[in-house]
């Protein structure tokens, strides 16, 4: 049988306001969408700040986009980046976008590519705007992504802290979105349902609390939830309380 073709996905970065030491798990994560054919960082490259940069670009197959600082205290790198995604978009040869930036004014972009369709994963700092962060399918924390990569896949997040990590808001997200999704008669839902509608109603991502995986969450959470796998393979969960 033959197999799919692989999505294509663009990768925009925003190097003035973008961490270097994010791009492997940046790229890792955006291997679940396809594969990013498009890879390109945006910036004053003469700059000494860049230097990090730079020197990770051949390593990464990263194409670096010269941008001029033609204002004093401004840049052209967001102008560049909107026009080159509007151009990607609408050569109907790309399936998907991650945008690399903390930047507020990428909103309007990422509010447009998603009226087409694609999906947009969002990398960014803790502090971005809300507008920025909920605008994409996906926001995700870089700071946090590159503390949960470096874990080993089978270590557990500590213990201690997860009330913190793991607010209200989210305990309320999840359960929302459990008695949102189909239950059976005991009140079970697939996990993999209910974390859909958790990431349709946001930018939701388990990545953001220091896990890898939904399932690893909702078990840190076993006094709210309760999760069984059943002979299908499928995991399914039950609000508790």
């Amino acid at each position: 049988m033959q197999q799919a073709a692989l999505k294509n996905i663009a990768l925009l970065i925003d190097a003035d306001n973008a961490s270097h030491a994010g791009i492997d798990p940046v790229l890792t994560v955006l291997a679940e969408l396809g594969q990013v054919n498009i890879r390109r960082a945006y910036g004053n490259w003469a700059k000494p700040t860049l230097s990090k940069w730079s020197k990770i670009t051949h390593r990464f197959g990263l194409q670096p986009m010269q941008q001029f600082d033609l204002t004093k205290g401004k840049n052209a790198t967001d102008m560049a980046m909107t026009i080159d995604a509007i151009d990607l978009l609408y050569r109907g040869k790309v399936d998907g976008f991650g945008i690399m930036s903390s930047d507020s004014d990428f909103t309007p972009l990422v509010t447009r590519l998603r009226q087409d369709g694609l999906i947009v994963y969002g990398f960014g700092s803790e502090k971005a705007p809300e507008a920025f962060r909920t605008a994409c399918t996906r926001y995700i924390d870089v700071d946090r992504l590159i503390h949960t990569a470096a874990k080993d896949d089978d270590e557990r997040p500590e213990q201690e802290g997860e009330s913190e990590a793991l607010d209200a808001d989210v305990i309320e997200l999840l359960g929302s979105a459990w008695k949102a999704a189909s239950r059976d008669e005991n009140g079970f839902a697939r996990l993999q349902e209910v974390g859909q509608i958790a990431g349709n109603r946001s930018s939701f991502d388990v990545r953001n609390h220091g896990y890898k995986k939904l399932a690893d969450l909702v078990r840190a959470k076993s006094d709210r939830f309760k999760l069984e796998k059943r002979e299908n393979g499928q995991l399914y969960v039950k609000r508790l309380r």
